[in-house]
């Protein structure tokens, strides 16, 4: 494990945590807390929050990737829970646990999967497999959603979840060449969405395209709404939920969530004028990275913060 004077924790190889002292600083941790990280990842959210708790503190982390039970630490304070956090509600149920003080979730892919050839995940790496699963003992490869979906599905795709204008083009000629010989690398993709990233627009395009599969691959949006219903359910009074995102499409679903209550941001008010919504807003100004951790790790710099104290 390497730290540094800035408190940028990574287990080798594997992640740097984004917006670290701010993100466990928005839980607002007392030392007999039950914390929950959504998101356990490399653990340096979780190393941070244990620094904080008491002997009498529990911590439960969910991370579905095989890879991240590597990352634990001997602590007997730490439960490790190897699940989607969409079942968060169940799995702590199992172990006991009615509510909550304090839940974190770091949206972002790791590092470690970003730089894996073999999990699909970058375009970086022509010859590896499309996968995209972060879970690889379930559901669906991105391989398969580009070989088995409808022409408009795979439209609505990368449209939605990638924000692509030429959406409709790119599943268009996915279906022609699916028919010739179904895809399995990562170059196969790359063929199609070359013609696309023209004038200097390549790595956006690319990296667009990539997000929208591994969204729909994961099903990151419905499972970040489930995660976030349960985590309001689960929290006492005067809890908290931090949330990091590091896309448009996660952020205002948090937003929304946070200053309504609801992911649409349909806003209900009582007789008074007063907006019905379970949380009040801890920072009314979305927390990025300073400049300082953004040259230190370049992949913090779409990250956005957000922190909700339930009512």
């Amino acid at each position: 494990m390497a730290e540094n004077k800035d408190k940028l924790i990574v287990a080798d190889g594997y992640h740097v945590p984004v917006l670290l002292m701010p993100s466990v600083d928005g839980m607002d941790i007392h030392s007999g807390d039950v914390c929950v990280d959504v998101t356990f990842g490399g653990g340096g959210h979780s190393r941070e929050i244990l620094s904080r708790l008491g002997e009498d503190g529990r911590l439960y982390v969910f991370d579905q990737d095989e890879d991240a039970i590597h990352n634990i630490t001997g602590d007997s304070r730490l439960t490790f829970i190897r699940s989607n956090f969409r079942y968060l509600k169940n799995f702590l149920k199992y172990h006991h646990v009615e509510s909550v003080n304090s839940v974190l979730a770091d949206l972002g892919v790791s590092s470690h999967h970003f730089d894996d050839d073999q999990r699909g995940f970058s375009f970086r790496f022509e010859d590896g497999d499309l996968d995209m699963r972060m879970n690889r003992q379930a559901g669906v490869s991105a391989a398969q959603v580009l070989n088995e979906y409808e022409e408009g599905d795979l439209a609505n795709v990368f449209y939605l979840y990638g924000e692509l204008k030429q959406s409709r083009q790119i599943a268009f000629k996915i279906v022609a060449r699916r028919k010739e010989k179904p895809f399995r690398k990562i170059k196969d993709l790359l063929d199609i969405l070359t013609p696309y990233t023209k004038g200097g627009k390549e790595k956006k395009i690319l990296a667009q395209a990539f997000q929208a599969l591994r969204i729909e691959v994961n099903q990151e949006m419905d499972a970040l709404k489930e995660m976030l219903e349960q985590a309001k359910d689960l929290l006492v009074s005067g809890g908290r939920l931090s949330v990091i995102t590091y896309h448009s499409l996660e952020d205002r679903l948090v937003k929304n969530f946070f200053k309504t209550g609801n992911f649409e941001g349909n806003v209900d008010k009582d007789f008074f004028g007063n907006v019905n919504t379970p949380f009040i807003l801890v920072n009314n100004k979305v927390i990025v990275p300073s400049d300082h951790e953004q040259a230190l790790n370049p992949r913090s710099r779409s990250a956005k913060l957000r922190i909700a104290e339930k009512k």
